[in-house]
């Protein structure tokens, strides 16, 4: 992937840095691999807000990934690289030999034509799909499944990619983007090679206009709210949060407290948590 920098033609174009989309071959998706994507707009099922700063956004339409690769031993071939609203990541259309049709995660490297297969005697090639115990030591691998046949879950952003450590009795041992090193069943399947657009980090939008787009809203400060809506809220002016350290809107201390709940089941499976 590349990026575009604009120039300063306007107030818009300052600072801004997008996506050449020139790795794109295919601009309308599949008809056949589109689902229906009612968003949520950070609301629950009683229309009340869970996640701020979510809502508006252009509409898209969902594009149905084939997370789980379990068309064994069957050849696909790259037909087309497209561009999903809906991650970071670009997706390929695979066909395969026995006419079917599927979108994948797209792996850095991977083009239009590169044949691709999935199974436990796939080889070790970008884009294959294979159980982690197949897959050599020190090998960069991505779209992980945790739990076998659930399809990959985690490590599908855009550039990024785990790494395989050790191999250990039923277990193998990742480090994943986080730093954290964690372990998983041996028969749990994940994809050869980094996710596409390594240069994602590298965009800037350039103004507000662009986050709307997205369907990301405002964030207001909490210190120019009101003490009813927030506790660093009230004051004269542009008066200080009246409080030793920093909190949420709910009232728990926001700045260095851990989030991750304690005692959780997956505990067991990490070797040593992200820092």
């Amino acid at each position: 992937m590349a990026i575009r920098i604009c120039k300063v033609y306007t107030v818009g174009t300052r600072n801004t840095v997008f996506s050449s989309f020139d790795e794109i071959t295919k601009s309308k998706p599949e008809k056949k691999l589109i689902g229906k994507n009612h968003r949520k707009k950070g609301r629950n099922n009683q229309g009340l807000i869970t996640t701020r700063h979510h809502g508006g956004g252009h509409k898209r339409r969902y594009r149905i990934i084939d997370f789980k690769r379990k068309k064994h031993n069957i050849i696909g071939v790259v037909f087309a690289i497209e561009y999903d609203p809906n991650r970071n990541a670009r997706i390929a259309l695979i066909h395969y030999q026995n006419g079917d049709k599927n979108y994948i995660i797209c792996p850095d490297s991977l083009s239009v034509g590169s044949k691709i297969v999935s199974g436990p005697d796939a080889p070790v090639e970008i884009g294959n799909a294979l159980p982690l115990e197949k897959i050599p030591l020190g090998t960069s691998v991505h779209n992980i499944e945790l739990s076998y046949n659930k399809g990959g879950q985690i490590v599908r952003a855009a550039g990024t990619s785990a790494r395989i450590l050790a191999k250990e009795n039923d277990y193998v041992t990742l480090r994943l983007p986080s730093k954290e090193i964690r372990i998983i069943h041996k028969n749990c399947y994940a994809t050869i090679g980094s996710v596409s657009n390594r240069d994602h980090n590298n965009i800037k939008l350039g103004k507000a206009g662009r986050k709307r787009w997205l369907g990301i809203r405002p964030t207001v400060r909490g210190s120019v709210m009101n003490p009813c809506d927030h506790p660093h809220g009230g004051g004269e002016g542009r008066a200080t949060i009246g409080r030793p350290k920093a909190y949420t809107p709910w009232g728990k201390a926001a700045l260095g407290v851990k989030t991750r709940k304690k005692e959780k089941y997956s505990d067991i499976y990490i070797v040593r948590p992200r820092v």
